[in-house]
C-alpha cells in the first residue's frame, strides 16, 4: 500500500488492467504520448505500446464508434472523453448503440466499454469544461454510472468496470485529481462491489449522501456540525446506476432525515430520484422531508463566479439545519429559461 493522488490511483488501475487482459485497449485524444491533458495515462503507452493505448484524433463520436466495433470484436475498450461538455458529440453513439446493443442482440453481444469522464467543476475551468451530467447517463437504461471520491476506489472502481461486460460511465472529479490517499491493488474479488455504497462517517442524526467530490465537503459539514452537537451520516454513493438504496434506506430509517448533495442541477438531478425513493420507502420514518444541496438551474457560470454555484461547506450545513427544523425549509419552484437567462 502507497499514497498516491487520485490521479495516480486511475493511472495504477489502467496499468494493472492492461497487465491483466491484453484485450483491453485505451482510447482518447492525447492519452499517448502526451499522457493525457490531466496525465492520468502518463507513460502507459510507452509501456504497453500504441496499438494498447491509441491516440485517436478529435472526433468523440469517431472514437466511441470505433469501441463499439471494438467491443463487438471482444476488446474491452477504455475510452477518455477529455473535458466533460465534450461527451454531447458522442451521445447518439453512447445511447443508441452502446447502451441498447446487449437488449438489442437478446444478450448474443456485450459492450464492455468503459467511458472515463473527467467531471464538474471547481477548477476555474471554460465553459463547456465544468459540466455535471451525470442525470443524462443514469435516465439511461442499460448503462453503469459510477463515480468516485478517493485514490483507492480510484484504482478498484476502474479495473471492476474494466472487467464487467456492461458498458460503464466513469466519472473522475477533476478538483480531486490531485488529492492523496493510500492505494491498494487489491484483488476485484475481495474488494467491495462498485454497485455499493460506503457509509464514510457514521452519524445518528441526519444522513448526508453524495458522491464524487462532495464526500470531502459533506465530511466537513459533518465535523462542524459535530461542535453544535449534531451527529451527520455520510454515505458516499459510490455507484449512480444503480444506486444502492438499501444502504441509504437502512441509514434514513435510523437517523429520520436525509440531506441530498451534488453538483448538477437541481431539476431532474439525481437527487429527485433518491429523495422519491427515500420518501417511498421511509414515509412513516421521516422527521422532516427530504432536502436537496444543488447547483443551480442554470449554465454553469464563468470562472470567477463558479463558487456561488458549486454547492460548499456552509450550503451543505444550511441543508442540514433545513433538515433538523432549525431555518426555514427551502421550496423550489422551476424556472423558465427567460427567467434563468435573466
Amino acid at each position: 500500500m502507497s499514497d498516491m493522488t487520485l490521479g495516480q490511483g486511475l493511472n495504477t488501475g489502467l496499468r494493472q488492467s492492461l497487465a491483466d487482459d491484453d484485450k483491453v485497449v485505451l482510447l482518447g485524444e492525447d492519452i499517448g504520448s502526451l499522457g493525457g491533458v490531466f496525465r492520468v495515462t502518463d507513460k502507459l503507452q510507452s509501456e504497453f505500446g500504441p496499438h494498447r493505448v491509441i491516440d485517436t484524433p478529435l472526433a468523440e463520436s469517431g472514437i466511441l464508434g470505433t469501441a463499439i466495433g471494438m467491443a463487438w470484436r471482444g476488446f474491452r475498450p477504455v475510452v477518455e472523453i477529455q473535458f466533460d461538455g465534450f461527451v454531447q458529440p458522442a451521445w447518439d453513439q453512447i445511447v443508441n448503440q452502446v447502451a441498447k446493443m446487449h437488449a438489442r442482440t437478446v444478450g448474443r453481444v456485450t459492450m464492455p466499454i468503459t467511458v472515463r469522464i473527467p467531471v464538474a467543476g471547481g477548477i476555474g475551468a471554460a465553459e463547456h469544461h465544468s459540466e455535471s451530467p451525470e442525470a443524462y447517463f443514469v435516465h439511461t437504461a442499460g448503462l453503469r454510472v459510477v463515480s468516485v471520491s478517493n485514490p483507492q476506489d480510484a484504482c478498484t472502481v476502474l479495473r471492476q468496470s474494466i472487467a464487467s461486460d456492461d458498458p460503464v460511465i466513469f466519472f473522475e472529479p477533476k478538483r480531486l485529481y490531485h488529492v492523496k490517499g493510500p492505494v491498494e491493488v487489491e484483488p476485484l474479488e475481495s474488494a467491495l462491489p462498485m454497485s455499493r455504497a460506503r457509509v464514510v462517517r457514521p452519524g445518528h442524526d441526519v444522513t448526508v449522501v453524495t458522491w464524487g467530490s462532495h464526500v470531502a465537503g459533506a465530511l466537513d459539514a459533518a465535523e462542524a456540525m459535530k461542535d453544535d452537537g449534531v451527529s451527520v451520516e455520510v454515505v458516499d454513493l459510490r455507484s449512480l446506476s444503480p444506486w444502492d438504496s438499501e444502504t441509504v434506506v437502512e441509514s434514513v430509517r435510523r437517523t429520520g432525515r436525509v440531506v441530498v448533495v451534488h453538483e448538477g442541477p437541481r431539476q431532474g438531478g439525481v437527487g429527485a430520484d433518491i429523495c422519491s425513493v427515500v420518501t417511498e420507502r421511509c414515509f412513516a420514518d421521516l422527521a422532516m422531508p427530504p432536502v436537496r444541496v444543488t447547483g443551480h438551474d442554470v449554465p454553469y457560470p464563468p470562472a470567477k463566479v463558479e463558487g456561488h454555484y458549486v454547492p460548499d461547506m456552509d450550503r451543505v450545513c444550511y441543508g442540514i439545519d433545513q433538515a433538523l427544523g432549525r431555518v426555514p425549509f427551502e421550496t423550489f419552484t422551476p424556472a423558465t429559461s427567460t427567467e434563468v437567462a435573466a
